[in-house]
């Protein structure tokens, strides 16, 4: 009597969309995911109130960007880590491997989880907007006006820079899934290195003129004007290819090639 075998060759495989689904379930269901993301909502919005409580006791004029700017300062350290949460909370948590036997296509995984963190992302863009909108308005009714001054432009400056953040964090997660490294990694690029870049431009003429071709943080101001020159953007590009390209190149493979344990 032969062995019976189970033959799933007919079985359809499993969508895109479930895979961004279910990531997108994995990304609120841990307490650590979850606090995150309340956190984020919540420490914009403190920050905003506090800016809308100084800027109307002094009396100071303050528009509805200048409150998507202090969205988008704090917003550019907490996202990253979101990237970072993202991608390498299964494999702290060690259930990577029942994530990759259930879809051994490590690649539609990969793509689900950077979609998923995409989509968190242009939550938080959202969510950032709105309060900045309720702010100007009770600036406005406090003040008896309000400035509105922030186009698509702007718009569009936020939402590219928001995403390029969270991106980075999911590039260093990728290429060194680990929670704790990942983050550790993200906060000296974006604390040691801009200290590290200036002294090294002011001491080192030949430094000056590489320096904006390597430091991917201040090449990012070309997005918010876009007056830039065509070697502004050549910078942004060289800078990104730098630290966002390669990171994220390599550790795709790593990704793709890691042994599950």
């Amino acid at each position: 009597m032969s062995a019976m075998t189970l033959d799933v060759s007919g079985t359809r495989k499993t969508s895109f969309w479930r895979l961004a689904r279910v990531e997108l379930r994995k990304s609120y269901d841990t307490r650590a995911g979850f606090w995150l993301l309340v956190s984020i909502g919540l420490i914009v919005l403190a920050a905003e109130v506090i800016v809308l409580a100084v800027t109307t006791v002094q009396d100071e004029p303050i528009s509805w960007g200048d409150f998507i700017g202090v969205a988008a300062f704090l917003t550019s350290f907490l996202l990253p880590v979101l990237g970072i949460m993202v991608l390498t909370t299964e494999w702290s948590q060690r259930s990577a491997m029942v994530t990759f036997s259930l879809e051994p296509r490590r690649p539609l995984v990969i793509a689900a989880k950077a979609f998923v963190g995409v989509l968190l992302t242009l939550a938080t863009v959202a969510v950032s907007v709105v309060i900045g909108l309720v702010c100007t308005l009770i600036y406005g009714l406090i003040e008896g006006g309000a400035d509105w001054s922030f186009g698509w432009p702007d718009m569009f400056a936020f939402l590219v820079t928001q995403v390029l953040a969270m991106l980075g964090g999911f590039a260093l997660a990728a290429l060194l899934l680990n929670t704790p490294a990942a983050i550790v990694a993200f906060f000296v690029y974006k604390w040691v290195l801009p200290p590290l870049f200036f002294a090294g431009a002011a001491l080192m003429g030949w430094f000056d003129s590489l320096a904006p071709w390597i430091d991917f943080q201040s090449s990012q101001e070309a997005i918010w004007d876009w007056s830039s020159s065509g070697e502004d953007w050549a910078q942004l590009v060289v800078s990104g290819i730098i630290w966002l390209g390669i990171p994220l190149a390599i550790g795709i493979r790593r990704v793709l090639r890691a042994e599950v344990k």
